[in-house]
C-alpha cells in the first residue's frame, strides 16, 4: 500500500485549527500507536536491511528504495521495549521526516484513524521516570487509547546526523 505524503504543519497546528486529522496507528507488542498520515510516504513488508558497523541497535540498517539509500529503525528498540524476531506481521513503515526518508520497523500496521480535537488529550507529565517529549498526545476513542507519536522529536536531530553518517559510510 502507497500513502501520498505532503508537508504541512505541526499536529497541534491543525488541531487549533480545528481540523481533524487522520493517523496511520501501528502496533508494538499490545500497545497502539499513531503517527500523523501526512508523513508517511509507503507501507511495506519487512524487507532485509544492510547492516551498518558500529551503527547503534535501534538502527537495524539501511535499505535502497528506487536509489535513495534509506535508514531503517526499530521503534521497538527505540521505545526500549525490547527485540522480538520479525514476522510475516512485521512491516517497515516509510516516513518523510525533516526532509528526509526514513524507515520505522513496527509489528504491524492497524488502520488509518481520524480523530478530531475533543477526542485527543495532553499527554500526562510523569517526571523523569518517562521520556514522554515524543508523545503528542493520547487519542481516546471507542474504549481504547492511541499512542500520538511526534515523529518529528522522535528523530532529533541528533539521530538524524547519526543515521546521515551511518548511511553515507555505505554510499
Amino acid at each position: 500500500m502507497s500513502i501520498a505524503a505532503t508537508e504541512t504543519g505541526s499536529v497541534s497546528a491543525q488541531l487549533a485549527a480545528g481540523m481533524p486529522n487522520e493517523f496511520l496507528t501501528f502496533t508494538l507488542g499490545d500497545e497502539e500507536y499513531g503517527v500523523d498520515i501526512l508523513k508517511v510516504q509507503e507501507i511495506r513488508g519487512y524487507d532485509t536491511v544492510t547492516k551498518i558497523p558500529d551503527a547503534p541497535d535501534f538502527i537495524k540498517g539501511v535499505i535502497n528504495l528506487r536509489g535513495t539509500i534509506v535508514p531503517v529503525i526499530d521503534m521497538r528498540i527505540k521505545f526500549r521495549l525490547g527485540k522480538v524476531e520479525y514476522n510475516e506481521f512485521t512491516v517497515m513503515i516509510i516516513l518523510n521526516v525533516a526532509r528526509r526518508v526514513v524507515g520505522m520497523v513496527v509489528d504491524g500496521v492497524s488502520d488509518v484513524m481520524q480523530l478530531t480535537r475533543e477526542q485527543i488529550r495532553p499527554a500526562p507529565e510523569f517526571g523523569s521516570a518517562v521520556n514522554s517529549r515524543f508523545i503528542t498526545g493520547l487519542g481516546a476513542f471507542d474504549q481504547r487509547m492511541l499512542i500520538l507519536v511526534d515523529i518529528e522529536r522522535l528523530m532529533s536531530a541528533s539521530d538524524m546526523a547519526l543515521m546521515d553518517s551511518h548511511s553515507q559510510a555505505l554510499q
